[in-house]
């Protein structure tokens, strides 16, 4: 008895196992337990298509036809939901196309799932892909009856064209052969030409007037022989050669008086008794000019600064700020003051480099200026305004030459662009460091700062 429970239960546990396998078996070849993705597509005509059927990427069994939806009038068509294993998404792209095909000549219906481009992304899962109509036999019949005709239609018109050639060559010829036979028969202008007797001596008298016309010819040829003859006799081309030597001589005539004057220059513009040059005595000259007006401009701003005229020449605006010092800048009270207005410009926002190296405001740069005078306010263009040039790159020169030359820049385009007064607008040059007003340790690019009504006329 016991023996026969272990048989029964082996059995039983064999029974088990066998129906576990065919149903790990089946759903493995319906890829039941693998992560799959559903994407959408429609069609006019299913073709055969059903629920169940096969769905391949790229001739890899992937997936199957989950659900189709039928369509609501004759002009919608059937939506296919597809149900494809995860492992192929990669190969789905928005571009692929989704067609019917069957598995072999006669076999069953599916959908084939073509790879998309490479460069572009994952389709997106429940998304709905471009299909294919598939294209039915009889219609394929048809169009192949419908060339058949074609090519019989044009093959009748081509006999009938081929005919008609055929006749029109043979009325050409037969035309060709009694033409031929009455110009023998001396018929026409050219068989007159060939028979007739009168028009034989027209021809020969024409040929006798060609020949006194040559003759005539020769005759002229010869007399203008003659001329050339006196011509030479004349001594004309001597006489030609003594104009030509003539003209040369008047041409050196000028070269030497050219020589002379350049002699006169020279000695004009010469050393004089101390062994300095003209142009050396002009240079001098603006050197001296330039120096006088320099020291007058420092005795003018001099003026301005002093304890008697001040206040005169605050009164009249006479105060300009086109030269600032970067240590006279850094220790006033007015230009630091934490309520000016500031617009930190960065350098790649403002500048382009050059092929030459040097740099150059550029369109983005100048729109950011544009943005920070609107941000400033209405009154903005008529208050002193100075222009902060930044560079930390370099040593301590080349700093300050470059901070310089990106607030010169700046000032220029103001001007310009709003028609500033260049005493308005000042530039400092300031390397890499802030006033400590800013509490910004560096800067590379450009400031703008807004003074107050009374900066303006310190």
């Amino acid at each position: 008895m016991r023996n026969r429970n272990i048989i029964t239960g082996a059995f039983v546990l064999a029974g088990i196992a066998l129906f576990t396998l065919v149903i790990f078996l089946v759903g493995n070849q319906r890829k039941t337990f693998a992560k799959h993705v559903e994407f959408y597509t429609e069609f006019a005509n299913i073709d055969g298509i059903m629920k169940g059927s096969k769905v391949r990427v790229g001739g890899f069994d992937a997936g199957e036809v989950t659900d189709i939806k039928l369509p609501d009038s004759p002009a919608a068509h059937f939506r296919l939901t597809l149900s494809v294993v995860e492992r192929v998404h990669g190969l789905i792209r928005p571009d692929s196309l989704v067609s019917v095909a069957s598995e072999g000549i006669v076999g069953d219906k599916l959908l084939q799932i073509h790879p998309g481009s490479a460069n572009l992304p994952q389709a997106v899962p429940n998304s709905t892909l471009r299909s294919k109509e598939a294209l039915e036999m009889s219609e394929l019949l048809e169009r192949s009856a419908g060339l058949l005709n074609d090519v019989s239609g044009t093959m009748k018109v081509v006999s009938t064209k081929l005919t008609e050639t055929l006749d029109a060559a043979t009325t050409t010829v037969n035309n060709a052969n009694d033409l031929v036979v009455g110009i023998k028969q001396g018929k026409g202008a050219i068989g007159v030409l060939l028979r007739d007797e009168n028009t034989a001596r027209s021809v020969r008298q024409t040929l006798a007037n060609v020949q006194q016309a040559t003759a005539s010819v020769s005759d002229a040829s010869m007399r203008a022989d003659r001329l050339v003859s006196d011509f030479e006799s004349r001594r004309l081309g001597e006489k030609v050669d003594q104009t030509i030597a003539s003209a040369q001589s008047a041409a050196h005539n000028v070269d030497a008086s050219a020589l002379r004057l350049r002699e006169s220059l020279t000695s004009a513009l010469g050393p004089d008794s101390h062994g300095v040059d003209a142009a050396d005595n002009v240079r001098q000259s603006l050197s001296n000019a330039n120096l006088a007006t320099s020291n007058m401009a420092e005795d003018t701003e001099a003026l301005k600064h002093g304890f008697l005229f001040r206040g005169f020449f605050r009164r009249r605006g006479y105060y300009s700020l086109a030269n600032l010092k970067a240590d006279e800048y850094r220790s006033n009270r007015g230009f630091a003051a934490v309520t000016n207005p500031r617009a930190w410009l960065d350098k790649p926002e403002l500048f382009e480099n050059q092929p030459n190296g040097s740099e150059e405001l550029s369109p983005a740069g100048k729109a950011k200026i544009d943005e920070a005078i609107a941000e400033f306010g209405d009154g903005a263009l008529g208050r002193a305004m100075i222009v902060e040039g930044y560079s930390s790159t370099g040593d301590t020169g080349a700093q300050f030459a470059t901070s310089r030359v990106r607030a010169t820049l700046v000032r220029h385009y103001l001007q310009t662009r709003f028609g500033l007064d260049s005493r308005d607008v000042g530039i400092v040059p300031l390397r890499g460091v802030p006033p400590p007003s800013t509490n910004k340790k560096n800067w590379d690019g450009v400031c703008l700062v807004l003074l107050k009504p009374r900066a303006s006329a310190r």
